[in-house]
């Protein structure tokens, strides 16, 4: 009788135990690589959207855009950021997803910034297009991230082929050390100005300058791309380093159809509350894009229903 009754009793405290851990949702945010802007950014949302006890998110470092989307798609994460040609194409089965399955439960909660294209040099290396890229060492990012897609098609669109570069598959720190060693001759990376490994760079003495994507290729490009926008970083972005013309795409953070209506909504509507907005502006030069006018532009796959119901209440939704 006495075995029955402790039984019994372990049995209740365990699922009490277990209703006590349901109660609190963890919502992880893959990001990118610490060097870029996607990691501060996420860290910084996470914070300010938890909610103790109730909601606690988190930001991880992760490869960038399509290892995100795919992460959540394989439910390895509950959301994560990307940019918003690479959360279409997933959507639609185009693109880097031509041929593979579509990521038909990928859901937008916020669009974020903007993330401008940055192809970095040394100062007096005589790079001056991207056209002058042939026969050089060229770093493109990871597997995985937004800005290997991105420079393949930049690439393409200036003539240059992959065959005609030397190129590496790194991420931007390892290829801001190997610029400034002179083993590298320039790399790409696509992130919100400033980018931390970039800053890093220009700041060590090194001398970086950024090559303009601009003419009709890239008229052409974004013809072509409609997700892509003509975007300036403005002068003294980086250490020493004049205004250029270049392009760019929208950061967007993104999660699964799957995820509950209830916790994307509490995590929506902190977002843009005054405390979390007044973090954002002093916490990073793209936090003051993150508003709540912004967060509905460029969107090119459907709104959670979490998200949406916060929007609907402040009158940015029909």
């Amino acid at each position: 009788m006495k075995l029955k009754q402790f039984f019994a009793t372990a049995l209740v405290a365990t699922l009490a135990l277990g209703g006590a851990v349901q109660a609190q949702q963890f919502f992880r945010i893959g990001t990118g690589g610490t060097a870029g802007t996607y990691y501060p950014v996420g860290g910084m949302i996470a914070n300010a959207v938890s909610q103790p006890g109730k909601i606690i998110v988190t930001a991880q470092a992760a490869n960038g855009s399509l290892a995100n989307v795919t992460g959540i798609a394989g439910g390895a994460i509950e959301s994560g950021f990307s940019q918003s040609d690479v959360a279409s194409w997933a959507y639609t089965g185009t693109g880097a997803f031509e041929g593979k399955p579509k990521i038909s439960d990928l859901r937008m909660i916020a669009n974020l910034y903007p993330e401008s294209i940055h192809l970095v040099v040394k100062k007096g290396s005589g790079i001056k297009s991207v056209a002058d890229l042939k026969g050089k060492r060229v770093a493109l990012d990871e597997p995985g991230s937004g800005t290997l897609i991105n420079a393949r098609m930049v690439l393409a669109a200036y003539g240059v082929k992959e065959t005609d570069i030397k190129p590496e598959y790194i991420k931007p720190n390892q290829a801001g050390d190997k610029l400034k060693d002179g083993a590298l001759d320039a790399f790409f990376f696509v992130g919100g100005a400033p980018a931390g490994a970039i800053a890093e760079l220009a700041s060590s003495g090194a001398g970086i300058e950024l090559v303009a994507l601009g003419g009709p290729q890239a008229d052409a490009l974004r013809a072509a791309s409609p997700y892509f926008a003509v975007d300036t970083i403005a002068a003294n972005t980086y250490k020493d380093t004049a205004a250029v013309q270049t392009l760019a795409v929208g950061a967007q953070w993104v999660t699964s159809a799957k995820a509950d209506t209830e916790t994307v909504y509490q995590i929506t509507k902190a977002l843009f509350n005054d405390a979390t907005q007044k973090t954002l502006a002093a916490g990073h030069a793209k936090g003051k894009f993150i508003t709540k006018e912004n967060a509905v532009k460029a969107v090119g796959i459907p709104f959670h229903p979490g998200a949406e119901k916060y929007y609907k209440e402040v009158g940015l939704l029909k």
